[in-house]
């Protein structure tokens, strides 16, 4: 399916591309700490509210 140049390439694709967003995560952790204090609470009402979505759909399946 793919050839062995190409899984190379995508494994040090995916290598680089998290050691870069790691570097740069890091670099920022300070702004991150200051400007999104709040961020996880939206992250939770979000997925609550998928989750919500999902019993919805179960019960009305029944």
């Amino acid at each position: 399916m793919f050839t062995t140049g190409q899984l190379w390439f995508a494994g040090f694709f995916v290598v680089v591309f998290v050691a870069a967003m790691i570097y740069v995560y890091r670099k920022d952790i300070n702004l991150h700490k200051k400007y999104y204090k709040g961020a996880y609470k939206v992250l939770l009402a979000f997925l609550g509210f998928i989750v919500l979505l999902f019993f919805i759909k179960i019960y009305l399946k029944e």
